[in-house]
């Protein structure tokens, strides 16, 4: 599944469609702690947290994760979500709780 799967999906708002909507999800990534994210976001996950702030947009930046996905209505600032424009990343957001984003995710990547 890639992001444009995910996109069409319509299951959550997209607050930046980033450049690189071919890139494959490998699978979903639920964790709010950004210093076990730095280490342990797999390559390709959906990372799916309520950290709504311009710390989350710089940590994607060191993993190879492919978008995120802010669940609970968190939202960024506009300066976080200026950066995210600037710098070309896919950023969704849901009312949903995290596990049941990510679990969406899970389902549409696994059908």
């Amino acid at each position: 599944m890639k992001i444009k799967d995910l996109i069409d999906a319509n299951l959550f708002t997209v607050l930046n469609q980033g450049k690189d909507v071919e890139q494959e999800i490998t699978k979903p990534f639920c964790c709010d702690l950004l210093s076990i994210c730095m280490s342990k976001t797999p390559k390709g996950a959906a990372w799916v947290t309520v950290m709504g702030n311009i710390n989350t947009l710089a940590v994607l930046s060191l993993t190879d994760a492919s978008c995120i996905i802010l669940a609970e209505n968190a939202v960024f600032d506009e300066p976080a979500l200026e950066k995210a424009k600037s710098e070309g990343i896919t950023v969704f957001r849901t009312e949903l709780p995290v596990f049941e984003s990510a679990l969406a995710v899970y389902n549409l990547r696994n059908d």
